[in-house]
């Protein structure tokens, strides 16, 4: 009964801000129609359409005003009007009041505000859809205050966002049970991967880890700044940072007006993605223009600031080998190993011809090479993707929803700073090396070291078990107790012989892989 109210709520919310306007403009229906003009006696639709949809969105709660944030960063797709408007709802959603805020902090710290800090401002410095945030100077005990900023979560926000993942599961239900198709999306696997993120979200204390985390990967970058949390004042609904000073990234006449290199800043935000999702495996999910600023500071001039980071995302080495082969398969426009990857990986069937999938492949990448980013569209690019896929049956990978969402904000970012930007031939010398290094001496090493512990007491004791099967090989007997450890024996001997060649041989394979490696880029 619940997921039924919260259904009819959201129909109540389209028509009353008119978006069956937009919604549907397709169906010719006569009764739909009549329905639909019952349903909206009275109503007026004075405000522009534009604005009704963001105040659609507001009014739906949390996970709305996520979509509408994300479609927001895609000027591409939307009319200048709306585009504007859902903007608003990266740091300009309505604020609750300051007094529960105040409140909120003194329940969780368990002393008045005044205690805390020298001062706190009551009015708040941006508001988004699961917290808000106040500028404050931290009170020290050696005497040095801090400037800092106070974020602190939306109260209730628990049960609004269960409510509407309930009613998400229960579509993705039927989504599953009435189409082929729909099972192919695996949508209850995609619907249970954002109910995990959001309600990390809603964790302020995993939030600042996962900030700490990402500064201490970043800070040998110089590229980025991240802000330092203080332990002392984070708890799950507080959360207490360093103030970091720059200019929001949309507001493109005052990075202009202080001289921020556009061009470099566009290629070090693809930098700063692909160091992140390749090199670590971890990476900032919610990257709209709400979260980042630049700064203008003398020491740290163009560099960008991250902000908010209750959404991320994680991959296995499993999941960046994979990608990062595909980009740079699709990189060299090498659309056979695209294929084969996806075959490989299972994400096709292994009854895929490789050759139609390779020539499906090449019809939609090929004509998007070589052009600046003003002339292309990702998301137009991922569309037709999903047209192809859904011809060969390609299963999509839940893991990776995040990362397809945070691609398509860097490219909206990328298209507000330097429409020429070359998406591809920035990225590739990256993925290239970043590949080098994943199969190269360097890595070998690497692996070796975090093998040693295993095999630091296996390796004392083979020379002395080598010598004294050397020296007294076993003679043959009619005892089946014998022959069985006779053969036991053999076994092992054989299992030696191959650990040693294999290890030879692996060690010669990796050299003639590095230099093949080394003549194909080079």
């Amino acid at each position: 009964m619940t997921r039924l109210f919260r259904g009819i709520f959201i129909l109540w919310v389209m028509l009353r801000y008119g978006l069956d306007e937009l919604v549907l403009t397709s169906f010719k229906k006569p009764w739909l129609t009549v329905v639909v003009r019952v349903l909206t006696i009275g109503r007026k639709l004075d405000a522009p359409r534009g604005q009704r949809i963001r105040m659609a969105l507001e009014s739906l709660g949390p996970i709305f005003v996520k979509f509408g944030q994300v479609l927001s960063t895609r000027r591409d797709l939307l009319p200048v009007d709306i585009a504007d408007e859902l903007a608003m709802l990266q740091d300009r959603v309505p604020p609750f009041a300051s007094e529960v805020a105040v409140g909120i902090i003194e329940r969780a710290f368990k002393k008045p505000v005044a205690d805390i800090f020298v001062s706190f401002e009551r009015e708040p410095v941006a508001s988004a859809s699961i917290a808000q945030v106040h500028f404050a100077v931290l009170k020290n005990k050696q005497g040095v205050h801090r400037d800092v900023a106070v974020k602190v979560l939306r109260p209730g926000m628990a049960s609004i966002i269960d409510k509407d993942l309930g009613l998400l599961r229960m579509m993705a239900g039927w989504v599953e049970s009435f189409s082929d198709d729909g099972k192919r999306l695996k949508p209850r696997e995609v619907v249970a991967e954002f109910d995990k993120y959001l309600h990390d979200e809603l964790d302020l204390v995993r939030e600042a880890s996962s900030a700490a985390q990402l500064r201490r990967n970043m800070a040998d970058l110089d590229l980025v700044m991240i802000p330092e949390m203080f332990w002392d004042y984070c708890m799950p609904d507080v959360m207490v940072m360093e103030r970091m000073k720059g200019i929001p990234i949309n507001q493109v006449e005052r990075l202009r007006a202080a001289g921020i290199d556009f061009p470099k800043l566009a290629r070090d935000g693809v930098t700063i993605f692909f160091t992140q999702v390749f090199r670590d495996g971890f990476f900032h999910a919610d990257m709209h223009p709400g979260n980042i600023q630049v700064s203008i500071e003398p020491a740290t001039f163009g560099r960008y600031i991250s902000l908010d980071f209750g959404i991320v995302g994680t991959l296995t080495a499993v999941d960046k080998e994979y990608l990062a082969q595909n980009f740079t398969a699709f990189f060299r426009r090498d659309y056979k190993r695209v294929a084969e990857l996806h075959i490989e990986s299972g994400w096709a069937p292994a009854s895929t011809r490789v050759d139609e999938l390779e020539a499906a492949v090449r019809s939609v990448c090929e004509p998007y090479f070589d052009r600046p980013l003003k002339e292309i569209s990702l998301g137009m690019v991922l569309m037709r993707l999903f047209q192809t896929s859904r011809r060969f049956q390609v299963e999509i990978q839940p893991q990776l929803v995040l990362l397809q969402k945070t691609l398509l904000n860097i490219e909206g970012l990328g298209r507000e700073l330097d429409p020429e930007l070359d998406l591809w031939h920035t990225a590739k010398p990256f993925l290239e090396k970043w590949m080098l290094e994943q199969i190269g001496p360097k890595k070998l090493l690497e692996e070796l070291r975090n093998e040693a512990p295993l095999y630091a007491k296996l390796l004392p004791e083979l020379p002395r078990l080598l010598f004294e099967f050397l020296k007294h090989p076993p003679s043959s007997s009619s005892s089946p107790e014998l022959r069985a450890l006779l053969a036991e024996q053999k076994r092992t001997n054989r299992l030696l012989q191959t650990l040693i060649y294999g290890a030879i041989g692996f060690v010669l394979g990796l050299i003639v892989m590095q230099l093949l490696v080394r003549v194909r880029l080079f």
